[in-house]
């Protein structure tokens, strides 16, 4: 590509809501275009590297057996409502009305339009397993679109939908799913980690996220320092210490504490450590008040709480008002000494073991100390509740956990029958009887994968591509190109030349100095440069040097071409 003939944009200016790194590189570099809230036009540079994400992920599922079609992005109301999800979707889902007033969303996902299509093809056991995907913009009305292209409203995504006989089949499926997505990230030059996840709203009874692991990730996922265990914050399972409560030693006695009402100031007030202490949370269960108890340095992991027996499916914190009624006295002073037969204790793994501790007294301004579980506290159960930290042993039994910050670019479920038992997507079995099928569901952040990319992979100069995602692979930057005949001759012969052998380059021939045409380089992140000048033709040279490296090399024709052979 001859850039005076692209369309090229870079702009040293950025809005002021541009918060993170690849939102302000993707604006100076002149990727992408703002229309309206969370909703971009992706230039010809930007599109050139969502092209080459996009290729590499129909390639690995195109490999991987899954077949491809394409479906209407406006979905009819009577499908969502078949499923009970017009509703539950929420206000994420933009819904629209035709000229005869019938009701559609733009589709966020395609669970049903994909399900509705398999009900009416498939007909038998015979014409499974099979996978379908597309690679199609999906919209989503975010209550806060922000980052870019990170969390836009309309965004580009692949999503594959498996339908099975079996459960075992599925599974087999699930896994294929998951190492086409391994490879698809490993083409694309990303460090990623595959986590165990909630399913969410998606629903299923398998997930793993794909993340990029980058500091600007808004999601922390715990991994192992000695296996490949990796899984969201959220899912990670803290694991029971490995020591068992020491008998009572300490008198229970009541301290006054008038304003210590948090951790922080309740140990440094009676001079003790967060970890002799519990924090008591009261929550709003099935039927009625549920404690929660953790370690004072510990939290409540609200995903881990909402699945608990006595829970409603969710985590809600009783409000002061509750709380006062209940106990008779404010939060900040809840302990679980003296509560009421009528709520639960739940206790936290790691707080079960502990004795002697120090606890609110259920009255404001006092907390106890010197308190025991059974002996002064009553224990309902012992779940685990609390999100990991660092240093916490690994749930596989090998090493210790790790804590990073990740973004999302990819997820898969083991759906089940959900949606296919919602929609009755049936196919008759070797017996002749309807049988409900199992089905899988995979996505791919494809626009958000550029984002990412970029989180990952920049300096202070720009964008450091992963040469997979790269709009070119190389530019060609000649010097004084429209004074000196021998610097045009030679770029042009050596940009045929790198066509020739497949190498996608681009030749800057718009006349730049030397200063402003480098720095669009880098900006861009094009991986390899090559500067053209009559010194270095004179001496039979070339000015080669890989983006993110401090030194430029001085190679032959013959060396530089080695390069890219």
């Amino acid at each position: 590509m001859r850039l005076s003939r692209f369309h090229l944009s870079t702009v040293k200016e950025i809005p002021a809501d541009a918060e993170i790194v690849s939102h302000k590189l993707m604006l100076r570099a002149g990727m992408i275009r703002k229309l309206a809230s969370g909703i971009y036009t992706w230039s010809p540079l930007g599109l050139r590297v969502l092209r080459r994400v996009e290729t590499i992920v129909r390639e690995e599922m195109n490999r991987a057996g899954a077949i491809e079609l394409l479906m209407p992005s406006i979905q009819p109301q009577e499908l969502w409502e078949e499923t009970g999800r017009w509703a539950k979707f929420g206000g994420q889902l933009l819904k629209i009305r035709d000229r005869k007033d019938a009701l559609y969303c733009y589709g966020p996902t395609h669970e049903e339009v994909v399900t509705d299509f398999a009900r009416n093809e498939l007909k038998s056991y015979k014409q499974l397993p099979v996978n379908f995907y597309q690679i199609q913009t999906k919209f989503r009305d975010e209550i806060r679109p922000r980052f870019g292209v990170m969390r836009a409203r309309e965004f580009l995504m692949k999503d594959a939908y498996s339908f099975h006989a079996t459960q075992e089949c599925l599974a087999s499926e699930y896994r294929n799913m998951y190492d086409a997505y391994s490879r698809i990230f490993t083409r694309l030059g990303l460090t990623f980690r595959a986590v165990d996840a909630d399913t969410g709203a998606i629903g299923g009874s398998a997930s793993h996220e794909f993340h990029v692991i980058a500091d600007s990730g808004e999601d922390a996922i715990a991994f192992s320092t000695g296996s490949a265990f990796a899984a969201n914050v959220e899912k990670a399972e803290a694991v029971a210490p490995a020591v068992t409560r020491p008998a009572p030693a300490a008198t229970l006695e009541t301290v006054d504490t008038p304003t210590q009402k948090t951790i922080d100031d309740l140990t440094a007030f009676l001079a003790v450590d967060a970890t002799q202490c519990i924090k008591t949370l009261l929550v709003r269960g099935r039927d009625g008040l549920v404690a929660l108890c953790v370690r004072g340095d510990h939290e409540v992991n609200e995903i881990k709480a909402a699945r608990l027996d006595e829970m409603p499916g969710e985590s809600v914190l009783a409000d002061e008002a509750e709380i006062v009624r209940a106990l008779g006295c404010k939060p900040g002073f809840i302990g679980p000494v003296g509560l009421p037969d009528s709520i639960p204790v739940i206790v936290d793994r790691s707080a079960a073991v502990l004795a002697d501790f120090v606890c609110g007294a259920n009255a404001d301004g006092k907390h106890l100390r010197g308190a025991n579980w059974e002996r002064d506290a009553r224990v309902t159960r012992i779940a685990d509740l609390r999100k990991v930290v660092e240093g916490d042993p690994s749930p596989d039994g090998e090493g210790t956990i790790a804590l990073a910050r990740g973004i999302e670019v990819g997820h898969v479920f083991q759906l089940g029958t959900k949606y296919a038992e919602a929609l009755g997507a049936t196919v008759l079995d070797d017996q002749g009887k309807a049988r409900v099928m199992s089905m899988g569901c995979y996505g791919i952040g494809v626009s958000r994968i550029v984002a990412a990319a970029i989180e990952q992979n920049h300096d202070e100069a720009g964008i450091v591509w992963p040469e997979a995602m790269a709009p070119w692979r190389v530019v060609i930057c000649p010097i004084n190109l429209a004074q000196s005949e021998p610097v045009r001759a030679a770029a042009e012969a050596l940009y045929d030349e790198l066509a020739t052998l497949g190498v996608e380059v681009a030749l800057d021939d718009r006349g730049l100095r030397p200063g402003p045409m480098f720095a669009d380089a880098e900006l861009i992140g094009i991986p390899h440069r090559i500067v053209i000048g009559d010194r270095g033709l004179a001496a039979g040279t070339y000015e080669y040097r890989r983006r993110g490296e401090s030194e430029n090399r001085t190679l032959s024709r013959d060396e530089l071409l080695a390069l890219f052979a």
